[in-house]
């Protein structure tokens, strides 16, 4: 029998989780563990793991159904598993911006896995936001009108789309990815299991509401990038090899940051599918 340790990183969100070897099948009571503790953390940190892809494929789906990256070819041999990587001579990293992964699909990832393979000697932290924060902490006016509204999500916004580019250019595009997925979704959701309201709009894929222009819709989804973001509501995961992060899609935002030019970064990413928001 596992026994497994819960240390919070932040009052807002974030949980690191000891006593576990994920190499190894946890048994029901573990697996419960973990699931409850995603649900109530939104984002967990495992350090000094050690995984291979059939190990990390196997975990994933313990979580549900594995879904794919529309855009990257997936790692040889496993079509699972989506490599994030960084060359010593780049400038632009994959998902250097706050955002959640893939709103622009009908049914977006519930959650996804990132494991840490090569990482920079400092630098390359992830920030983690809490979205149940960002909508809770608003005035219940404005609450009560943003539930009635619904946004329109692209994958050719140019912020997000820049940040793929030389994943694409060095590793491949899939070939059946379309130009540019659409999807529109509630601006504020509910958590199929939680049953509570996030905020699901951010600044890498949002581009207006349904039924105005950007134009229009630019003030408010302005004010909500920014008050969505705030310190209070985050969490920082730095990096070390062999570190895992889970994070509940449905309810977070997070940026990978840029600050690590002249080194490489290295990561597997694999995602759950998920529901159509609503």
């Amino acid at each position: 029998m596992e026994k497994m340790e819960i240390a919070r990183l932040t009052p807002a969100i974030g949980a690191e989780i000891k006593g576990l070897n994920l190499a190894d099948p946890l048994s029901n009571t573990g697996w419960e563990g973990v699931h409850d503790a995603l649900l109530k953390h939104q984002v967990l940190v495992f350090r000094d793991q050690d995984l291979t892809a059939d190990t990390m494929v196997a975990l994933a789906r313990r979580f549900g159904p594995i879904g794919a990256y529309p855009f990257l070819k997936s790692l040889e041999g496993h079509p699972e598993i989506t490599e994030v990587i960084k060359e010593a001579d780049e400038k632009i990293n994959f998902g250097g911006l706050w955002h959640t992964d893939t709103s622009y699909l009908e049914q977006p990832p519930m959650g996804s896995l990132l494991y840490a393979k090569e990482v920079p000697p400092f630098g390359g932290d992830t920030l983690f936001a809490n979205m149940y924060l960002a909508y809770e902490t608003l005035s219940p006016a404005l609450q009560q009108w943003l539930r009635g509204l619904k946004v329109v999500n692209r994958s050719d916004k140019a912020a997000a789309a820049a940040t793929r580019v030389e994943q694409i250019g060095r590793i491949g595009a899939k070939q059946d990815a379309r130009p540019v997925y659409e999807a529109i979704h509630p601006l504020v959701r509910t958590h199929p299991v939680t049953g509570r309201l996030s905020l699901y709009a951010h600044i890498g894929h949002s581009v207006r509401f349904e039924g105005m222009t950007e134009e229009e819709s630019a003030p408010m989804l302005n004010f909500l990038y920014q008050h969505q973001i705030k310190p209070e509501f985050q969490c920082r995961i730095a990096w070390r090899p062999g570190t895992l992060t889970v994070w509940d899609n449905r309810c977070t935002l997070h940026n990978a940051m840029n600050d690590y030019h002249g080194h490489r970064r290295h990561m597997w990413r694999i995602t759950i599918e998920g529901d159509r928001p609503v």
